[in-house]
């Protein structure tokens, strides 16, 4: 007889490998979801990545209320579609409006790219001297573009750290990046950060 999926969850929180069995359960009708919603391609990265953060995750699911995982995953393959379709959405946005692709856009002249790996040296200098948790909430704001409540659920703090953090990981940047640097990271960190 096949144990529910919520007594293979537990069983797998002290035998991790038990996990195999919702991923062998579960994860063709995960995949056909998804690759329905955005191609084989996509669909198959998004499955890997539900299944990697159930696993992750799997503590956190609720095994007195639920026999099935199934419901639960969706949720994680949810959420990575909006991710996915709010990133797919930027970008398609932002080329609209500059003519330039964001992916694609290579730097075609040397005097650009010496400026940009100046830039880039100073800024990596100035990102290595902030403390850990300020530098993670600068980089999901600047490079992630999250808003401060994804930040605060991402990083298991409240929304008002997320804001206090990253004042003062921009106060710090500031101190230490030229006129050229501070516009990169203060651009950069407050075109990502909003509080939707």
């Amino acid at each position: 007889m096949q144990s529910d999926d919520g007594a293979v969850i537990r069983d797998s929180l002290a035998e991790p490998v038990r996990f195999g069995e919702i991923f062998e359960r579960h994860y063709d009708r995960v995949y056909a979801y998804l690759a329905r919603r955005v191609g084989r391609e996509i669909g198959s990265d998004l499955a890997a990545e539900t299944f990697t953060r159930a696993f992750t995750l799997r503590q956190r699911f609720n095994t007195g209320e639920s026999s099935s995982a199934l419901p639960w995953l969706f949720g994680i393959a949810t959420n990575l579609l909006r991710h996915h379709r709010r990133t797919e959405v930027r970008k398609l946005r932002a080329y609209a409006r500059t003519g330039v692709d964001p992916v694609l856009d290579d730097v075609p002249d040397a005097e650009r790219r010496v400026d940009a790996s100046a830039a880039s040296r100073e800024l990596a200098r100035a990102l290595a001297s902030l403390r850990r948790a300020e530098t993670d909430v600068l980089l999901l704001v600047a490079w992630a573009d999250l808003s401060y409540a994804e930040i605060a659920e991402a990083l298991g703090i409240e929304v008002g750290t997320v804001r206090s953090r990253l004042s003062r990981a921009r106060t710090h940047m500031r101190e230490l990046l030229d006129a050229t640097g501070q516009q990169t990271i203060e651009s950069a960190a407050t075109a990502g950060g909003n509080d939707g």
